[in-house]
């Protein structure tokens, strides 16, 4: 049987608590420095604070160390790991191959998992990560379903895949765009996210193409209706994007996938199970339509390329609601009357909405008072008769999300034997943990047992702590047990329980193979930023290494390569012309950039022009 994980994001401690208690199996935030999300960092203090939360069921915490290590910072990195490791964290989540030599150094029992930062694509480089030691690789989100199968069929190490959120453009770790345009690195956790920068378009000839549009910006990945897919194809850990979301965000997108995973191992119960333990009820129904998205797309998961583009939307749009018939202007104010697409859609007031408005972008503003299709809001320009409207922030929503929390508990089963003067009881929890109890009962064996036997059950079968208990087996003839004396029986062995440590899945442990070797020539998308790691690759063949990007910036780079194509979004692929496409010119602040497209491979490529 294989243990599938649900893998969320987490900002902050707190919202990694959210994120467990909402079904994920395992949450990846960033420490104190070294995160691929600079704005994201956390306290050692705070993360022991999550890695406690995460044993009451089982569930993992991972950190991201995953930028790329100047010399002067693997001293700093060794510490940060030592005291991450002393914190309890599962794992580590990095991109530099300095890492494994650290943790080697610092004598700590650490799994690794390859970042996608490391741009696994292929089987080779699936297969050469493996050998350095990871246990596990984070693989690259253009992938199809059948490139996932071909890496898992080279590889015994675990497999983990995005599922939802916001895409890159570029393939992962090799994207180079924000520290050409700004001095600031993706690999370093600086990335100003220029792929939802404006750019004009230009051809060979000058002429305009396309002007002041988000031309690399991607809508959002949605993989919700895909998860048995990709276990099929050898994908155990599914990962949210979003460690700068919010809670609420980070609450209903982790609780659709979670009751997602759980179909799918009610489905095939003797193929699957979670990787931790634990039911989740209560909570507010998810629905990923209302939180942060740009519209969603599946990518290239059919293997096949679709209309990826959130050309005119590179913020939230939200869930479209319906189309504007009329707008009347009340001084500093405007009415606004909709046309519903749905009878279930409820206005309220506070509610964000956003609309395209043209040559001047994305709009959005805020719905002062809201009824019956009516939104009473400030002046708004560009917003007129005949404008498709959508809500990209639900007040009702968001108040739910906020006052019916998700509860999360473990199952256990309680069986009794009642004997001369005495009651034992035992429960079994759903990882494995059994408390035993003896009381003495100086209660009368009840006259009517099989009445008495079914009160029993119904007061034994209740909530205490985080426990969810039923009535299991119960032998001997019952006593006339008090309501008091049934709930102190759930209590005592919900106590019990609480001092044996949950069951942990175990984690896989990576292998390190010397005997696989790297190309003889690595270029800088090797991104070999320190000494350590240069040896590392040395060691395993290479003769000749360049420094990364950040060190170096090499003139006439390819700042990027992608599957997507924006010669294909606009309706002008070339398609039976091979390798002929003319080049395209991306221009942005005065900066010139060639965008070059190899239709063999059918990339997209941008460089330094």
């Amino acid at each position: 049987m294989r243990a599938l994980e649900l893998l969320a994001p987490a900002r902050n401690a707190d919202i990694g608590i959210a994120a467990i208690d909402c079904g994920a199996d395992a949450v990846y935030i960033a420490g104190p420095e070294f995160g691929a999300r600079q704005a994201a960092g956390n306290s050692v203090d705070d993360i022991r604070r999550l890695c406690s939360h995460a044993r009451l069921f089982g569930a993992r915490i991972y950190v991201t160390l995953n930028t790329i290590l100047y010399d002067d910072e693997l001293g700093r990195a060794e510490k940060l790991i030592e005291e991450l490791y002393g914190a309890g964290i599962d794992a580590l989540i990095v991109q530099d191959a300095a890492v494994s030599a650290l943790v080697k150094r610092a004598g700590v029992q650490l799994p690794l998992h390859a970042s996608t930062q490391c741009a696994i694509r292929t089987p080779e480089r699936a297969a050469f990560l493996e050998s350095l030691g990871y246990s596990r690789l984070v693989l690259e989100r253009q992938l199809s379903l059948g490139q996932i199968k071909a890496v898992r069929a080279a590889v015994d190490a675990e497999l983990e895949c995005f599922v939802h959120g916001a895409l890159c453009v570029c393939y992962s770790g090799q994207c180079y765009l924000s520290e050409y345009l700004a001095g600031r690195s993706a690999n370093r956790g600086e990335c100003i996210q220029a792929c939802r920068s404006l750019y004009d378009l230009e051809d060979l000839r000058g002429r305009t193409l396309a002007k002041n549009k988000a031309l690399l910006s991607l809508k959002d990945l949605n993989l919700l209706d895909r998860l048995e897919d990709l276990a099929d194809a050898g994908v155990m850990s599914f990962k949210i994007e979003g460690r700068l979301k919010n809670i609420s965000y980070v609450r209903n997108v982790t609780r659709a996938y979670s009751d997602a995973l759980d179909a799918l191992v009610e489905k095939f119960p003797e193929k699957y199970c979670r990787s931790s333990y634990g039911s989740v009820s209560e909570g507010v129904p998810p629905d990923p339509e209302k939180t942060f998205n740009r519209g969603y797309t599946a990518l290239f998961i059919d293997g096949k390329r679709g209309r990826w583009a959130a050309m005119d939307n590179p913020k939230s749009m939200g869930e479209e609601i319906g189309t504007v018939t009329e707008v009347s202007r009340r001084g500093k104010s405007m009415e606004v009357h909709l046309r519903p697409l749905s009878k279930s859609v409820v206005l309220n007031n506070g509610d964000g909405f956003s609309f395209n408005a043209g040559a001047s972008g994305i709009m959005g503003f805020r719905g002062d008072v809201c009824k019956d299709g009516m939104i009473l809001c400030k002046n708004i320009p560009g917003l007129r008769a005949g404008t498709v409207l959508f809500r990209n922030i639900d007040v009702r929503f968001e108040k739910e999300l906020e006052r019916r929390p998700c509860r999360r508990e473990i199952k256990a089963v309680i069986d009794i034997v009642f004997g001369d003067g005495t009651i034992k009881a035992s429960a079994v929890t759903s990882d494995g943990r059994v408390a035993e109890r003896e009381i003495p009962s100086d209660s009368e064996p009840a006259r009517d047992a099989a009445r008495m036997e079914a009160i029993i059950r119904e007061r034994i079968s209740k909530r205490t702590g985080r426990y969810l208990f039923s009535a299991g087996k119960i032998t001997g003839r019952p006593h006339m047990m008090k309501a008091a004396e049934t709930n102190g029986l759930r209590r005592i062995l919900a106590e019990d329980l609480d001092r044996l440590p949950c069951t942990s899945v175990p984690m896989a442990q990576g292998i390190a193979n010397a005997a696989t070797t790297c190309e003889k020539t690595l270029d800088y998308k090797e991104n070999v930023s320190n000494s350590m790691a240069r040896e590392i690759y040395s060691s395993r063949g290479a003769a000749t290494i360049e420094g990364a990007y950040e060190t170096g910036h090499p003139e006439k780079a390819e700042l990027m390569r992608t599957k997507y194509c924006i010669r294909y979004e606009l309706g002008l692929c070339p398609k039976n012309r091979g390798d002929g496409a003319e080049p395209l010119f991306l221009i942005n602040n005065g900066r010139r950039m060639v965008l070059r497209f190899d239709c063999g491979s059918c990339e997209m490529t941008l460089s330094d022009a």
